[in-house]
Order: C-alpha cells, then structure tokens, then sequence
C-alpha cells in the first residue's frame, strides 16, 4: 500500500530536523554575543570582598612621576592595608618601574601581595622576594572591548603563566586552575552605598575606614586620566580603568562560576525542540523559539550559560522544514493523486513531454491498466472498500515496476506505467508479467479482473497520443479476449 507524497514527506521531516538540529547543536553550542548581551542588561552586584585602591590624577600631583616615587610611599600603603587586615593586595603596576629601587624587595616579601607583570615577560624577581607574580594581561575583541580573560597565558616557549586575577584569587583562598580557556568577564551594576575607588594618597595617610578594607582582596593600579594607556573599553563600551577591570576580573574568579551546558546536552535539546517545531507543525516553531530565547534570562540569573540562541535557530529550523514540506506539497498538488500517492494524468503528460525528445535512444513503453469490477465493489461495501483496492493495486504496480519506470493514476479505476527504456521486444514481456501480478485481485466475495494493455515507440509511433492510442486498442483487445474466453 502507497502512502501519499504528504504523509511520506512528514515522515523525513522528523528525522531531518533531529539530524540537522544535531549538526546545529555540535557545531555552534557558544552563543557569545548572547551571553555578553545578558552581562550588559543584567550585571552582577559590586562584590563587596574587592576594594580597588587608585593611583589618580591628585596622588599624582603629591607624589610625583610614579617611577620616581620614594619607598616609603610604598611601605605606608601596605602598613596601613596591615592595620585595617585586608586579606590579599595586589600591585597593578608594571615591575619594571618597581625594580628601578631594589630596595622594594623588603617592602614587597609578603606571602599575601602579588606584583603585576606584562604579557610576554619574564618578571624580574627582586633580591629575596618572595611575592607571587601574575599576567597583567586581558583579552579583548576585534573593536577593542575587554570581555573575556583567562587564568593563564602561555609565553613564547609554551609555558603557563598565571594572571594576576587568578593570583590573587587563589591568594585569597579560591582555587582556581591554570586555564587558556577564555572567561566571561562578569558586567558589575554599580552600587552607590559602597565606597568606590579609594584614592592611593588616602591609603598612604590614613584616611580610610579600616572597616571598608579589612578582610578584602586591594588592587592598587593607575585610575589617573592624565596618563595615556590607563583606560580600556568594558563589556558595555565605557572606558574603564585597567585595574577595575583586574578587580572584575578577580570577582568573578571569587564568585559562583558560570556553568556551561555540556556539548552532549546542547545537541539533545536543539534536537528536541526542532522535533517538536516539526510534530506542532504550523508556527510552533517561532514560539518555542521566542520561549527558549526567554529562558536565557532567568538561567543566566542562575548562573547558567544557556545557548538561547542555537536553541532557538533549531526551533526555528523546524518549522522551516514545515514550511519547505508545504511548499513541495503545494508544489506537486496538482500531479499528484492524493489516494495513491502516484502522479495524475498532468503528471503523467509532463513526465511524457518531458522523455519523448529521447525516445530515439531510450524507447519509450506504456502500460494502461484497466480494472473491471471496480463499480459494483463501491456500491456494495461503500467507497472506503474502493480506496482500499485502488491501493492495493497502486502497491502491486509500485512492486513490480523497474528502475525508472513511473506509475501514474490514469483514471478513477485506471493506471498508467511509463516504461523507460522498452522496445517493441521487451514490451510484451513486461506486459505479462505485470498481468500475472494482477491476477489474483479482489475484494471479500468479490472477484476483480485487470486488464493491461501496452504499446512502446516505433516507426509508426510518431505522437504521444498515438502512443496512449495503441496501449489502449491494446488493452481493449486484452479484455475482448478475456470476454469471448469467459
């Protein structure tokens, strides 16, 4: 039994859509641009655990050129960070204006500070230092934007280096892994009840609530504007002090990490909502999008990095495949038999039209098939009994055709096969057998006989109506024969 191009084509759709869903999936599981839309709209809270302490524009006035600046300033800044107990400090400034004074070594041996390096190089470790050093390092995008960073960057020669975040993380308690993968840098809503940058000359004189630094992580660096190169653009394209974006950097290190969706399961849910898209059928598809889309939302509020956007294009994808089987459906309409699933009689002259040009070298064969009895088998058991034997005899054409051959539905109870590549000497023998695959045909009580009458280009066939001319005396003469037999 044939099924109708419709119902065969909704059964590829399914597994169509779970195949290229699946590629989706495995192909494109990062939705960065999502992500960082997400860090712009919704940022994290000031994370109260980081004090940026600032190098500006009046420390600078006080104290001079920051290469010159005497050890003391130094030594009082970190006393007055021991007074107040801060946990971690951290020196964003480039080692190679500290190590002009080798004296800083003593200043600078303490287990809980970490001294700033550039990318690239090696860092020169004062006499008897014993502080740990980090990559100053962030990694920006084409325009420019600091939005990812890593825990760890490779030098010339291959070697891992820490950065300076994950150092004072892992100073400050937090274990943190040596890792090239990039990070999303955590967007941070500014909160005005919390003390902003602290200004370097106050630290050096005191003037700081010990309470606002004890038990922090304190990163001191340049916030000063008169300084070229102190700024860099965030995640939401404010120009923003390197050493705040340091500070970020250490407070998503600090907080719950961001959870990615692993690959496997990335793959299953693009499958699954493109499946769905495919059995809703109609516009399904753009609302599970739209939905999926919003799911990013309160997932990323949860730390959770939820490909929204794969997701959706996968939804959307299926519903594309309904639109594409509409289409053909659409398409092939009016060629097609809605009961068999075979081409009409359009379809049948198209075909026809569309092989005759070649009939020199492929000769073209004809089969009319006429089906007697078929009436009284409607008005006995109903027209749902007629279906059923026109589908029965559309499957035992289907069976017995050859490559290349196609069925057609020639009339209410009469079907075309148009035979490729048959002469007058094969023609006869396709006829016969075809005929002995139709002998047995009937319905309950009801005896049914076939007629197949065939004809193939020749000489004396010059048209396609002559052609359907010759099936058909031929298939009259089969029934004739049949008559005066019975």
């Amino acid at each position: 039994m044939r099924s109708s191009p419709e119902r065969s084509l909704r059964r590829v759709m399914v597994p169509a859509a779970a195949l290229l869903a699946l590629g989706l999936g495995l192909l494109l599981p990062d939705n960065s641009r999502l992500w960082d839309s997400l860090n712009r709209a919704l940022p994290a809270p000031a994370d109260p655990r980081v004090v940026v302490v600032g190098i500006d524009d009046a420390s600078l006035r006080d104290y001079g050129p920051l290469s010159g600046w005497p050890r003391d300033l130094y030594a009082q800044a970190l006393r007055t960070l021991d007074e107040a107990g801060v946990q971690t400090v951290g020196l964003d400034v480039r080692l190679s204006a500290l190590a002009r004074t080798p004296e800083l070594a003593g200043v600078f041996a303490r287990p809980n500070v970490v001294l700033s390096s550039p990318p690239g190089e090696v860092p020169r470790r004062l006499s008897g230092q014993r502080t740990a050093t980090g990559v100053s390092a962030l990694n920006a995008d084409s325009g420019g934007v600091v939005r990812r960073f890593q825990t760890a960057y490779p030098d010339p020669d291959g070697t891992l280096r820490p950065s300076f975040a994950r150092q004072l993380a892992q100073s400050a308690g937090q274990n943190v892994p040596l890792d090239t993968t990039p990070r999303l840098l955590r967007q941070v809503r500014q909160d005005p009840s919390r003390l902003g940058v602290v200004p370097f000359r106050d630290v050096v004189n005191g003037n700081v609530r010990f309470g606002d630094l004890q038990g922090r992580v304190v990163l001191i660096g340049l916030t000063a504007s008169s300084l070229p190169g102190t700024t860099r653009r965030g995640p939401s394209g404010e120009e923003t002090p390197g050493v705040v974006l340091q500070a970020r950097a250490v407070s998503t290190l600090l907080g719950a990490p961001l959870l990615s969706l692993p690959l496997w399961l990335t793959a299953l849910l693009c499958v699954a909502v493109a499946v769905l898209a495919v059995l809703l059928r109609g516009l399904w598809g753009f609302v599970i999008a739209l939905g999926v889309l919003a799911l990013s939302v309160p997932l990323w509020q949860l730390g959770v990095l939820f490909p929204g956007v794969t997701v959706s294009v996968a939804a959307i994808l299926g519903s594309a495949l309904v639109a594409l089987e509409r289409w053909w459906t659409l398409r092939n309409i009016g060629t097609r038999d809605p009961l068999t699933g075979f081409g009409n009689r359009l379809g049948f002259t198209r075909a026809v039209e569309h092989r005759w040009p070649g009939r020199g070298g492929r000769p073209i064969g004809l089969l009319l098939v006429d089906l007697s009895g078929f009436r009284q088998v409607n008005e006995t058991y109903g027209r749902a009994a007629g279906d059923e034997v026109l589908r029965d005899l559309a499957g035992r054409l289907q069976a017995h055709k050859r490559r290349g051959d196609l069925v057609f539905r020639w009339g209410p109870d009469e079907f075309a096969v148009l035979l490729d590549n048959v002469g007058p000497a094969g023609i006869q023998t396709i006829s016969e057998g075809t005929q002995r695959s139709l002998a047995d045909l009937g319905y309950r009580d009801l005896r049914l006989r076939a007629s197949v009458g065939a004809a193939s280009t020749g000489p004396e066939i010059h048209t396609p109506s002559e052609l359907i001319e010759a099936a058909s005396r031929s298939r009259y003469r089969m029934k004739y024969q049949r008559e005066q037999e019975a």
